[in-house]
């Protein structure tokens, strides 16, 4: 059975709003080794158009870019990704494929089949699947910033019950991020 993998940056206050927390050479290194790992990135509309066509443009024109943003750039581009969404008319990415289903639905059958990991990325549709219990492990990079505002994960959403993690793995990077990896109880 295939584990459904959710990876994040959050600032020390809780916010998971892309604007607020800085990337640096070592975050991009630090996800690019995690995308290695998956077989399959899985986003909503917001997310997927926030990474496409960015990301992919950067791989195949390494013009002015740094070595961690062409390794994360080609990582990405290489992976197959999910795009859940009603209102994208079609996906750009060569790797990825557009699904109108219920997600919770879709990602039952596909953490059914062999393979390597599912991963998750982005706010609303994640909260959604980790609301369900669906979310085997969790990737939360804690950067040292207090944003003050922006949005939250989890924001909206009730949980059936409480959700216990265990931590098996962290790691304080240069930066003063702390990447922490947690499996759910």
């Amino acid at each position: 059975m295939r584990n459904l993998v959710y990876a994040i940056n959050l600032t020390i206050d809780g916010c998971c709003d892309h604007t607020k927390v800085g990337g640096s050479e070592e975050i991009l290194e630090y996800f690019a080794n995690l995308i290695r790992d998956a077989g399959l990135l899985v986003y909503g509309r917001i997310t997927y158009e926030l990474m496409v066509p960015y990301w992919p443009d950067i791989a195949k024109n390494h013009s002015g870019q740094t070595k961690a943003e062409i390794d994360f750039a080609e990582t990405f581009d290489a992976t197959p990704k999910l795009v859940f969404s009603k209102s994208l008319e079609k996906v750009e990415d060569k790797n990825s494929r557009l699904v109108r289903t219920k997600p919770e639905d879709e990602l039952l059958k596909l953490k059914q089949e062999p393979g390597k990991s599912i991963w998750l990325g982005g706010v609303a549709l994640s909260s959604h699947l980790i609301g369900l219990g669906l979310v085997d492990e969790y990737f939360f990079v804690i950067h040292p910033v207090i944003a003050g505002e922006g949005r939250r994960l989890m924001e909206g959403i009730n949980l059936q019950e409480r959700l216990k993690l265990k931590l098996v793995d962290s790691k304080l990077l240069n930066s003063g991020c702390m990447a922490l990896h947690y499996l759910k109880q």
